[in-house]
């Protein structure tokens, strides 16, 4: 019988399955190991410990996997790459395969096929690839140049929306919400914190705003809105890449989409696919979000 270990590194968690060629027999879930989240020691307790766990569960030693796939932000770089795979080694048996947090989540969705993948969570990016192995991308510029429709994105843009309000006295639950949830009392405050948030802090604001959006607040539906043909674009972009490339050949080419944003938050979603369709008629999108790890145990299965 052979086994396998499949895990996916995310920003804020970590989540493991130890699996046959069959089914899925342990599952584990902790906190981030991703070297600029927490420092090296943490994350190598937290990644063993995590490892253990599932296979605990999955009632196997770990010297019997056969191989072990993890998709991790940040693998090109050799220091990540070579900490992740010394740090597996030491706890499972067999080969150690790692990839980028993306790749995973693209043959989550594609499993070695053609397709355009939509990540919009914390960050945002888009990939394609062709049937011949081909890859074209748009965004994943970072917080600073890029990352539009990302969670960063939109807590960022309904802050300067909300601000821009208040200058011209309309009416918006925004400000007062956002000041509310990160419990700051005024304005000011509100300003000054801000300025000096991260981009995870940021995007943690995303269901301030959606629920000022489902609320009636037409400021913050149009954030929402923005958010996706912002997506949109990037998606268009890739798509007519491929679709001159020749990759679609005329056929529909389909996409895919994982994250918070798109996973959680409908009218992003809804936004989204409505800009892509009335531009790229040959487009098909999914209906719901890959799971990641899917594609790292499609991966490890080999």
């Amino acid at each position: 019988m052979a086994y396998f270990v499949a895990l996916d590194g995310g920003g804020t968690k970590t989540q493991c399955w130890v699996a046959d060629e069959e089914k899925v027999l342990g599952k584990a879930a902790g906190g981030s190991v991703k070297l600029s989240v927490v420092d090296e020691g943490t994350a190598t307790t937290r990644l063993q410990e995590l490892v253990r766990e599932a296979a605990r569960e999955a009632g196997i030693e770990l010297s019997a996997v056969t191989r072990t796939c993890m998709g991790l932000a940040g693998i090109s770089s050799e220091l990540v790459r070579a900490w992740a795979d010394t740090t597996l080694r030491k706890v499972v048996g067999g080969e150690v395969l790692l990839l980028g947090d993306e790749e995973i989540a693209f043959e989550a969705a594609f499993a070695g096929g053609a397709g355009v993948l939509v990540i919009a969570g914390t960050g945002s990016n888009v990939m394609g690839r062709c049937a011949d192995g081909r890859r074209f991308t748009a965004g994943g510029w970072g917080p600073m140049l890029g990352d539009e429709g990302s969670g960063h994105w939109i807590g960022v843009e309904a802050i300067k929306a909300g601000l821009r309000a208040q200058d011209r006295g309309v009416a918006t639950c925004l400000l007062s919400e956002i000041e509310k949830h990160w419990g700051l009392d005024g304005l000011g405050a509100l300003v000054a914190w801000g300025n000096s948030r991260t981009r995870v802090e940021f995007a943690g604001l995303t269901t301030v705003v959606a629920a000022c959006a489902e609320g009636g607040d037409a400021l913050a539906a149009a954030v929402l809105e923005r958010a996706g043909v912002e997506l949109a674009e990037q998606v268009g972009l890739v798509a007519s890449k491929m679709h001159q490339a020749g990759c679609a050949a005329g056929d529909a080419l389909r996409v895919a989409f994982t994250g918070s944003v798109l996973d959680k938050i409908p009218r992003v979603r809804r936004s989204m696919e409505a800009a892509l369709v009335a531009g790229h008629p040959w487009v098909v999108m999914a209906e719901t979000a890959v799971l990641p790890l899917e594609g790292a145990l499609w991966r490890a299965r080999g």
